[in-house]
């Protein structure tokens, strides 16, 4: 099994290096890509039975250096379980991507460049995940960064570009925090390996500690969009195109989200810095929630609410015990799906209405009744109602913190159901006036709305553009997979459950060595 696991980086960096020799065969490159990412998520399945089942992650040396002074790649049930989600909805947006390039051509997603980077977004965020050192993280993160800014701002537009640019500045600012604390790392404890660190950090006094630890937060942070390092990201992801944004706002935010829980859980148990996360936690989730109410662009408010929702996760790793943290991965993968499933539905609906403004979107309902199931079904499921997914997350995450019981629990429990109500409200007014509202609705429901005229991209019209079966399809299989988050929820829990327990499990050096010779 060792061997499948460097596949997982291996196979997209290669379709990704096939995928830019055909630039000129779009249909080679699609292929390539299909192909690459189906294998990538079969592995990753493989991987992650056999890793349940034997209760023993999967490492390798690459190079065959000897642990710790090689590159470890580390496979246990979190890493298999997010590249399996991962590989999945990389999968759907592609299909999506592919009809809008037929249908368009190559006006807004150049396909010669878009497929490559593509493939070489997924082996970041695969590396990300299985990567058993600090230095290893960081290239899978530069790797995200300069296949993410391509894709950010594929067309050229001056919108693309400005955002483009604020986005790279703000990552490579991360980066440099990431990096700052690599080097800090290896001069205090002369390693990057995260087992290694994980044993040695005890050794060094409190104050250092504290210096390093808040140092990959704040990097992190920066990365999962936690509030108030959280501004760049509702500017930046409504103006790629829409595949584009899907990917983006189901992944990249959650490869933060990641690191955090992997430091967190492995590197500074001994440092309690949970209340900070608490303040942030809330602070993100009511900040968050309340921008979306605030806005008329459905890409926006889906900006918004996917800031408001980091919250959530950033709430379940601040309880800090098993049980927090496996309701929290459990609402990190309902999350990557059905934010996804969310933008891609919004894609439908700007093709089919030629806006995204529910200012100027009416009667989608009548005009079309499929799109309007592939958005209610999800946007529901994201605020919170029974008995989908995000309800069963979000119960899991109170009752996690109703166990501890101190009044800062009280608090958040509060702060978690008032941003699922706004949630809920925010996602409902949008289908009340795209879906529901006919084109002559009375002035009155003009006039209740008239408020939101100052919004951000509130006027803003684009062109309306035939919608390919395989988008629908595509954004239709998302919404049949966030069902089947509901359905298998009991299964799919108790995986997270026992992944949140094997995380406060140290694993020692000689372990991973014995995983790596096996």
């Amino acid at each position: 099994m060792n061997a499948l696991v460097p596949l997982l980086v291996v196979l997209p960096l290669l379709g990704a290096a096939i995928a830019l020799i055909a630039g000129r065969h779009r249909r080679a490159q699609i292929v390539v890509s299909i192909i690459t990412l189906s294998v990538v998520c079969v592995i990753a399945a493989v991987l992650l039975f056999a890793v349940d089942n034997g209760g023993v992650p999967f490492a390798v040396s690459v190079g065959g250096w000897p642990v710790p002074v090689g590159i470890v790649l580390y496979v246990d049930r979190l890493a298999a379980l997010l590249v399996v989600v991962s590989s999945i909805v990389l999968l759907a947006v592609l299909l999506f991507s592919v009809g809008q390039g037929a249908a368009d051509g190559d006006d807004d997603t150049p396909v010669s460049i878009f497929h490559p980077s593509y493939l070489i977004l997924a082996a970041g965020i695969f590396d990300a995940f299985i990567a058993g050192d600090l230095f290893n993280l960081y290239v899978g993160f530069e790797i995200l960064l300069v296949a993410s800014f391509v894709l950010i701002t594929l067309g050229g537009t001056e919108s693309r570009i400005r955002t483009g640019v604020v986005y790279i500045v703000v990552s490579l600012v991360s980066s440099v925090l990431f990096l700052s604390a690599i080097a800090m790392i290896y001069g205090a404890l002369g390693t990057v390996n995260m087992v290694q660190i994980s044993e040695r950090m005890v050794e060094l006094p409190q104050q250092t500690q504290f210096v390093l630890h808040v140092t990959l937060l704040l990097a992190f942070s920066i990365k999962a969009a936690v509030f108030p390092l959280s501004f760049w990201l509702p500017d930046s992801y409504p103006t790629a195109p829409a595949p584009v944004t899907a990917v983006f706002a189901g992944l990249l935010t959650k490869v933060g989200v990641y690191a955090i829980i992997r430091t967190e859980t492995q590197l500074f148990q001994g440092n309690d810095v949970n209340f900070v996360l608490m303040i942030a936690a809330l602070a993100t989730m009511i900040v968050g929630v309340l921008g979306a109410v605030a806005q008329a662009e459905l890409k926006r408010i889906l900006s918004f609410t996917l800031v408001s929702h980091i919250g959530y996760m950033i709430f379940g790793l601040a309880i800090g015990t098993p049980a927090a943290i496996g309701a929290t991965i459990y609402y990190m993968v309902h999350h990557i799906v059905v934010q996804t499933t969310l933008f891609l539905a919004v894609g439908l609906v700007e093709r089919r209405a030629g806006s995204t403004s529910i200012l100027r979107v009416k009667g989608l309902m009548r005009a079309a009744p499929v799109i309007a199931v592939l958005y209610f079904i999800p946007a529901v499921n994201l605020g919170g109602l029974p008995p989908f997914s995000g309800f069963i997350g979000k119960f899991a995450l109170f009752e996690a913190a109703a166990s501890v019981g101190t009044p800062i629990m009280i608090v958040l429990i509060v702060g978690g159901v008032v941003t699922s109500l706004l949630t809920l409200y925010a996602l409902m007014r949008a289908w009340n006036l795209s879906f529901w509202r006919e084109e002559d609705d009375s002035a009155e429901t003009e006039a209740r709305i008239e408020y939101l005229g100052a919004a951000p991209a509130a006027a803003v019209q684009t062109e309306r553009r035939m919608i390919p079966r395989i988008m629908t399809a595509a954004t239709a299989g998302m919404v049949a997979v966030t069902i089947a988050l509901t359905l298998f929820a009991g299964p799919l829990f108790h995986l997270c459950a026992r992944i949140g327990e094997a995380l406060f499990e140290r694993v020692t050096l000689v372990q991973l060595e014995e995983e790596v010779a096996s």
